[in-house]
This record gives structure tokens, C-alpha cells and sequence, in this order.
């Protein structure tokens, strides 16, 4: 279990991702918002991520941000880091890649959700305890009424080790 998460980076407002389901996942994000600041979920159709669904993941924000619950999980992030967690919450399903790993995760996807913000993490995915992949990750903020953001709409793209370039 890794007790801390190293090799990984952070950006607010990425430039537009060379990852194809990163990218799609932007730009169908800006289509939905149009001029708003965030899409809300009724916008948002898995029907139109249907070449992109295996890395897409959907998490309700609970009370204060204080932790996300899953609603969906595409194969490919059920596969190399989660298994099933659909219904569980970030604390339960990162619990057992230790306590850095679940705080991070958790304050990773607070600080989207307070700071209405989209967040790019990319790097190893050691702390996941998959050594042999990098992964690159986008999220993107929902919100219902415009301004508190409820959900969290994101992609994950893993490839081996050293494949990822910033």
C-alpha cells in the first residue's frame, strides 16, 4: 500500500489533452456549459461518450465536499484502479492505497468542486500500486444550479510506464 503519492502532477485550466478521451471529454464538457461556467447533468448524455464511456467516471458531491460518491465507472478505470466501486465513496474505494492517496484523491476532487475549476493529474500510477502505468486524468465540474457544483465528470487514460508525455 503506497503511504504517500509521488510522481504525479497537477494543473488547473489544462491546455487541450493529446489523450483522445481527455479531449473529447473537454470538449464535450465546453459544448454542454455554451456560455455558462458548467454543464449541469441533465446536460451531460452517456449516450454521446459512447467511444469514450470505458474511461469516463461520475461522482456525486456529498456535504461540504468532504467526500464523492460514485455513480459510474468506466471499465477501463474499474480495471486498473478502482475494481466495482460504483456506489461506494472516495474514502472507501481509495482506502486501500493508503491514507495520502485517499486525502489527495478527496482534496483533489474538493478543490474542483469548490474552486469550480477544471483539473488535470497525470503521472505515475504507483500509488494506485499499477508500477508498470501512468495515467492522465481530467475533471470537470457539474452543477445543476450554475453555481454549487454536485457533481464531477471525469476521463482517465492509462498507459504504460514512461508512454504519457506531459
Amino acid at each position: 500500500m503506497s503511504s504517500s503519492i509521488l510522481d504525479v502532477s497537477v494543473e488547473f485550466d489544462p491546455p487541450r489533452s493529446s489523450k483522445p478521451a481527455l479531449a473529447f471529454l473537454k470538449d464535450y464538457w465546453d459544448s454542454k456549459r455554451g456560455a455558462r461556467a458548467m454543464p449541469s447533468r441533465a446536460d451531460i448524455s452517456p449516450a454521446e461518450m459512447k467511444q469514450h464511456i470505458r474511461a469516463i467516471v461520475l461522482v456525486d458531491a456529498l456535504p461540504d465536499f468532504a467526500d464523492f460518491r460514485y455513480r459510474m465507472i468506466g471499465g477501463d478505470v474499474t480495471e486498473h484502479m478502482l475494481g466495482d466501486a460504483t456506489g461506494k465513496t472516495l474514502r472507501e474505494a481509495f482506502t486501500r492505497y493508503g491514507a495520502a492517496a485517499t486525502e489527495g484523491a478527496v482534496a483533489g476532487y474538493a478543490h474542483v468542486a469548490r474552486n469550480k475549476v477544471v483539473m488535470r493529474l497525470h503521472g505515475s500510477a504507483a500509488w494506485l500500486n499499477q508500477p508498470h502505468l501512468d495515467f492522465d486524468s481530467l475533471h470537470l465540474p457539474l452543477s445543476d444550479d450554475g453555481e454549487t457544483v454536485n457533481m464531477i465528470l471525469s476521463a482517465v487514460a492509462f498507459e504504460p510506464t514512461a508512454a504519457i508525455k506531459s
